[in-house]
């Protein structure tokens, strides 16, 4: 890996709105060079989260927020939280300057590194951010990659992303001809193909690490990290009549659309960590074929097959925008 002098990369505002820019440049934290406002905006995130979060995340993400020393007084040192993470489950923090290629992201967890965004937002900032930051990334995601299980259910998927990747590359490779010396790709073919299986892959990731939640026996409760980095979301994830919660089916998730502009419509319930990690152990190979010829379900949506801990009023939902 090359390690690189720190920029910070963020998505670009077009007419057509914000694209995202990425970058595979591994660089070492430039925790001298954080100003006052960043620790000040560090304090200000994780105080709030952390009043919100009793009672509503799981109780594993907050011991092990704990055990590894993620306190509110200033921004955590990377290596710090290594030393935590090393001799727990052999996981390691690496600094990103933003958005990483499907690829890049995949191997970093197929080797039990994770990438985390060393800038964090502006003070502007703090309700909402369109892409990961520092905050999302270490407050969110790292905690749980103390949990054994769980840690092994990420490298899992990194080795599953991988995969998948070149199950799309070798679908969009059989489906192009060349005509004068320009390549045309039959879109159609490439998806019956199989170049859908990262879609149905990051759906996955999407309905578990970001926006899970888990059933404890004192009810449910977030593990997910965008929900757990959201103000507004920790709230209505569980308190809100709006959205359906539903129990965890592996391709069931894999065929839900979901929404990147507003709170989720559908939260997944897991039973527990071991519930993920069992799901990731047969090839999806055969999955992704039989998900093929199967549509797409919309993001609000409740089947007859579901187990419904919640079928929601849909109150305020969108009726377009679903990826």
């Amino acid at each position: 890996m090359n390690i690189q002098t720190p920029t910070r990369v963020e998505s670009q505002l077009t007419d057509k709105g914000y694209v995202p820019v990425y970058t595979t440049n591994v660089i070492e934290q430039p925790w001298d060079t954080y100003s006052a406002t960043d620790h000040e905006v560090w304090r200000t995130l994780f105080a709030r989260q952390q009043e919100l979060l009793v009672g509503r995340a799981s109780d594993e993400f907050l011991r092990n927020q704990r055990e590894m020393g993620m306190s509110s007084q200033a921004i955590p040192k990377f290596e710090e939280i290594n030393n935590s993470l090393r001799s727990a489950t052999g996981w390691e923090l690496i600094g990103v300057e933003g958005l990483l290629p499907e690829l890049t992201f995949f191997e970093h967890l197929a080797n039990r590194r994770f990438p985390v965004t060393w800038w964090i937002r502006r003070p502007d900032q703090l309700d909402y951010l369109s892409e990961p930051d520092l905050f999302h990334d270490l407050f969110g995601h790292v905690p749980l990659l103390m949990n054994p299980v769980f840690a092994d259910y990420m490298a899992a998927y990194g080795r599953g992303g991988v995969k998948a990747h070149g199950i799309a590359e070798r679908a969009r490779e059989a489906a192009t001809t060349v005509i004068d010396g320009v390549a045309h790709v039959d879109e159609a073919k490439a998806l019956s193909l199989g170049s859908d299986a990262l879609s149905n892959l990051t759906r996955l990731y999407w309905y578990t690490v970001e926006f899970g939640l888990i059933r404890q026996p004192d009810g449910l409760r977030i593990y997910g990290s965008g929900i757990v980095s959201s103000k507004g979301e920790s709230i209505y994830s569980l308190e809100s009549a709006a959205p359906n919660r539903i129990g965890f089916d592996l391709e069931r998730i894999m065929r839900t659309r979901y929404r990147i502009d507003t709170y989720q419509k559908t939260y997944f319930v897991i039973d527990s960590y071991e519930q993920l990690m069992e799901a990731t152990r047969p090839d999806f190979t055969p999955i992704y074929q039989n998900l093929s010829q199967l549509d797409s379900i919309p993001a609000g949506n409740v089947l007859d097959t579901d187990k419904v801990y919640q079928q929601g009023t849909g109150e305020g939902w969108l009726h377009d925008g679903d990826v």
